[in-house]
């Protein structure tokens, strides 16, 4: 009797075979999942509007009734992306913040993002976690430095972009010129996909390039509401608004005749970058965002991982279908008065996530268990039971994850370390009551685990006295802030007159520190950095003492 005929052999065999079915059908499932999803960035100078153009995205999906950013003293409202106090206050980003909602068959996954330099180390962690960036360009400044920063940094990470030129309502510069300066400073070819109608400052509408229809708007009170949209054809377009229709139109041969026009394979490969014209604080224009979303970003791709090939890129792929994976891009507590509890935000790459489920965590090898999951739309957040490629999560209370580790089922993956910001501001921390010392020094540790300043000790200084490295200066005021609002624990700072900060080892720290103006402190992950005032300082140190150890801080060293 053969195997096939026996019943264990039977029985083996149909269970083989029911078990391939079932795993293709569930990669088919992620597969179909994934493609569903798009997850991208809002990201750009300071004042541009990322904040706005959130809440309008948001409204055009109906996930919201009304735009949190109502113009008039009375009645003004912050953001839902916003809701640290210091941002309600100041009406600026100073931190990420993740959303995720439905629009017609498709999932967004939208994370906002703080404009001001200060904070551009969240903004690039963000950048690791999406596969698609909307680059807001506000009308009258055009291209700005922070804006050609984040525009390198995405072409870098071969991100594409969509370029939207914000605040079309109020006068600005010409638009064929805004084109000229994205094509001359940033070396991507803009092709409009819309073209307003009206200049600056006069938004009638816009001009669709690839149908030829005018989609007229109508203010609505505050933009707190979507803008009513009509639609008509060219004749119509003519007979309503003449001469702006008529000028409208000849710029947008004269585009097609440069060869401005949309190709999505050259946009994908960060050649080009589609532009439409919007004004989200009147909610002009933002639905024609949503469809250039849906129809043109790209989908969740397999995550390169491993070790490095000859071109400097990881060499294996971990395909969207394959066991879950999720790497973690930003940490963060107080969130939520009612919540005191921290929140690890993750980026699924592969399979399926399930609540509950135990994953590994590829830095310790140690299980990771999952059962408090959460789905997040700004500070609010739910409970969630799966999620797919693409998606951002919460993981709450996941103390034992830090920015840029990995979490896996089955296969074992190690995604590339996100990029860590060599600090340039340095202040002493002191607490401003004696009595509060425990809460102090349990603040200390929380911001260094999220990553919100670099907490730096010495046994010279001791726990009473760490000094915080950061970025930029406004990071300071973020952790006086939080101090005092989440742990009650009022700081004192005091700045120091270092600039720089290298890294160095065990064997070199009597030798550095017995050098005049030279500091050594230990960072949390056990790094040693020692901290000067001035580059000239540090060069005269390596020419002097070339058997001491300083390495520049690069990208992902932490």
């Amino acid at each position: 009797m053969t195997s096939t005929d026996s019943p264990t052999g039977s029985s083996t065999g149909s269970t083989g075979t029911a078990d391939s079915r079932a795993d293709d059908r569930l990669a088919a499932d992620v597969t179909h999942e994934a493609a569903r999803r798009r997850t991208f960035a809002v990201i750009s100078h300071p004042d541009a509007g990322k904040s706005t153009l959130t809440e309008a995205l948001a409204l055009h999906a109906q996930v919201i009734n009304q735009a949190g950013a109502v113009h008039g003293k009375a009645g003004r409202r912050s953001t839902v992306s916003d809701w640290m106090e210091m941002e309600k206050a100041r009406g600026i980003s100073i931190t990420s913040a993740a959303l995720q909602f439905a629009y017609g068959d498709h999932v967004i996954n939208l994370v906002d993002t703080p404009g001001h330099s200060d904070f551009s180390e969240d903004t690039y962690r963000v950048l690791s976690a999406v596969d698609c960036a909307v680059m807001l360009i506000d009308a009258a400044k055009g291209l700005e430095p922070q804006t050609l920063k984040l525009f390198r940094v995405c072409k870098a990470r071969g991100i594409p972009v969509i370029t939207v030129i914000n605040k079309w309502d109020r006068p600005g510069l010409d638009a064929l010129a805004l084109m000229e300066e994205i094509e001359n400073d940033i070396q991507l070819q803009p092709t409009p996909l819309t073209w307003p109608v009206g200049i600056a400052g006069d938004f009638r509408g816009v001009l669709e390039r690839r149908t030829g229809t005018y989609v007229a708007y109508t203010r609505t009170a505050g933009g707190a509401t979507r803008a009513p949209e009509e639609r008509m054809d060219g004749d119509a377009a003519a007979a309503r608004e003449g001469e702006a229709w008529t000028a409208s139109v000849e710029e947008s041969d004269l585009l097609a005749s440069d060869g401005s026009d949309h190709d999505q394979e050259l946009f994908l490969s960060g050649f080009t970058t589609p532009v439409l014209f919007a004004s989200a604080i009147s909610n002009f224009g933002v639905a024609a965002i949503l469809e250039t979303l849906v129809e043109l970003a790209p989908s969740p791709p397999p995550f390169r991982h491993g070790k490095e090939d000859a071109e400097g890129r990881p060499a294996e792929v971990r395909e969207v279908a394959a066991p879950f994976s999720a790497f973690v891009f930003k940490v963060q507590a107080g969130m939520n008065a009612a919540h005191r509890d921290t929140v690890a935000f993750a980026r699924v790459c592969s399979g399926v996530f399930e609540r509950g489920m135990v994953a590994t965590h590829a830095q310790s090898g140690r299980p990771f268990a999952t059962k408090y999951a959460q789905a997040l739309f700004g500070q609010e957040r739910s409970v969630l039971d799966t999620a797919y490629p693409g998606d951002i999560i919460g993981l709450v209370n996941a103390n034992a994850l830090r920015v840029g580790d990995t979490i896996y089922l089955d296969e074992p993956v190690d995604f590339p370390p996100i990029p860590s910001f060599a600090p340039e501001h340095f202040a002493v921390a002191t607490s401003a009551d004696a009595g509060r010392f425990k809460q102090f020094r349990k603040g200390m540790d929380q911001l260094d685990h999220e990553g919100t300043v670099q907490v730096l000790r010495s046994d010279l200084r001791g726990n009473q006295a760490p000094v915080l490295a950061a970025v930029g200066p406004m990071q300071f005021e973020v952790a006086q802030a939080r101090m005092e609002a989440e742990f009650g624990a009022p700081i004192r700072l005091e700045r120091l007159g270092y600039t720089q900060a290298r890294r160095t080892d065990a064997a070199s720290v009597a030798g550095l520190s017995a050098v005049r103006g030279l500091e050594v402190l230990e960072r949390g992950d056990g790094t040693l950095l020692v901290l000067a005032p001035d580059k000239w300082r540090i060069s005269v140190v390596e020419r002097d003492h070339p058997e001491l150890t300083m390495e520049t801080l690069v990208a992902g060293d932490r």
